[in-house]
């Protein structure tokens, strides 16, 4: 506990310093999350919650808290507001009320279920990451913690988990008309990725010289502004050819669920996509961890953002598993954003704030913050190098970008910033091309 309140205390003085000496020139003006913003209708797209107050200690302290905050405030938000779908674990993350996943559940282990009220609400076979997913429903008023526990106790050796609900890394603020929009230009590679958010809206005009493939919604398209900014700065790479985007909220309230996520993974095994972008976070889950580990050991190159709780937060996932590149944010300056997580998860550092993505069709761009958005900028440069998945091709990738990063903060591989900055870009990234 003292461990925890010292790394607290070390983060705190840390940010109290860099914002009350140079507050006006450190922190570009950004929205703040309200403390309980809405996703209805798109997940990740912030409301405006006031300006940013600085050049004292107590307010930097202020600003750091709503910004490292914003994850949690938005839980709280949505387990209020959808009290009928979604409820908190035991560490308050967001999961899918009364719903428990089983993770290649024996025919003894469903009947044990079975016979103790539970119900098979369905079940997905994921032949390409070699799971098979049941997702049972507690009995009648239980919650799904109570509902873990008891299934735990009942099958020892089966695999057992929430339904975790995972959010995305960052936001885009109100959408506005760029000055000068102009897509992507010069010829393209042919390179294939992956993206796993919410639903890209295709009719933006940054996508026209990139073919979209979509997965999930029933086959409906639900346009998403933090997914179709995502899409957006993977499409300004030339080396980009196609997107294969998977949408995983759907409008839903319980969009972004780990099942959703893990069938989606199945999706770009299946059409053997080499680099794959995860712009969400949330915490450790065993679906998710077996999904993950059975693409890394098979080649496939997973890009996650390492999010933004904060430097004192522990580790989200799924960036934070073995063989997944993290990426963290820093702004126009190659300064980390202060909201952004650290540790050994960090790989690379990358643009993610001070720039515009498209947002909305068919010409609207809104300015962006958060690790959300540095991912793309990595998974982009990956791309070049890895066309399918390949062990071999992955590790050449991985080395050659260490080498070419922008060594920041101490000299050498840190916590902070990983091997360094990628990609450096122009303020509108999703506005023109990345040569």
């Amino acid at each position: 506990m003292g461990n925890r309140r010292e790394k607290i205390l070390r983060g705190l003085l840390w940010t109290a310093v860099l914002l009350a000496g140079r507050a006006a020139a450190q922190i570009p003006d950004v929205d703040i999350p309200d403390t309980a913003p809405s996703r209805i209708g798109v997940p990740g797209v912030l409301t405006p919650g006031g300006d940013l107050v600085s050049g004292a200690t107590g307010a930097a302290d202020r600003t750091l808290r709503r910004l490292t905050g914003a994850r949690f405030a938005r839980i709280d938000g949505l387990a209020r507001e959808h009290r009928a779908e979604l409820d908190r674990d035991p560490q308050g993350e967001l999961v899918v009320r009364a719903e428990v996943i089983a993770i290649d559940i024996t025919a003894a282990g469903l009947q044990l279920a079975l016979d103790h009220k539970f119900l098979l609400k369905r079940t997905q076979e994921l032949a390409e990451l070699g799971v098979k997913i049941s997702v049972l429903q507690t009995p009648e008023g239980w919650t799904a913690r109570r509902g873990l526990k008891e299934l735990r106790k009942l099958d020892p050796t089966g695999s057992y988990d929430f339904n975790h609900v995972y959010l995305d890394g960052g936001g885009a603020t109100a959408v506005t008309a760029p000055a000068t929009p102009a897509p992507a230009e010069g010829p393209r590679g042919k390179g294939r990725v992956g993206l796993i958010d919410g639903g890209v809206d295709g009719g933006h005009q940054v996508f026209q010289n990139v073919r979209l493939q979509r997965f999930g919604c029933g086959g409906a398209i639900v346009p998403n502004a933090h997914g179709t900014a995502v899409a957006a700065i993977l499409a300004t790479h030339v080396a980009v050819d196609e997107i294969f985007a998977a949408d995983v909220y759907c409008n839903a309230p319980a969009g972004g669920a780990v099942d959703a996520v893990a069938a989606a993974l199945g999706w770009m095994a299946r059409e053997n996509i080499g680099v794959i972008n995860i712009s969400l976070v949330g915490p450790r889950n065993a679906l998710l961890e077996r999904a993950v580990n059975s693409l890394v050991n098979r080649g496939f190159v997973i890009v996650a953002a390492v999010g933004n709780d904060g430097p004192s937060s522990p580790p989200l996932y799924p960036a934070s598993y073995p063989g997944v590149v993290g990426v963290t944010a820093v702004d126009g300056e190659h300064r980390v954003l202060v909201e952004a997580c650290r540790g050994e998860q960090v790989d690379f550092a990358a643009r993610g704030a001070d720039m515009k993505a498209a947002t909305q069709a068919p010409d609207v761009y809104g300015a962006v913050r958060g690790t959300s958005f540095a991912a793309p900028i990595v998974a982009a440069l990956l791309v070049e190098d890895v066309s399918a998945p390949d062990a071999a091709a992955r590790e050449h990738a991985l080395a050659k970008w260490t080498r070419a990063a922008r060594d920041l903060g101490k000299r050498g591989r840190d916590d902070i910033y990983g091997a360094g900055e990628l990609g450096a870009l122009p303020e509108t990234v999703a506005e023109g091309s990345n040569k």
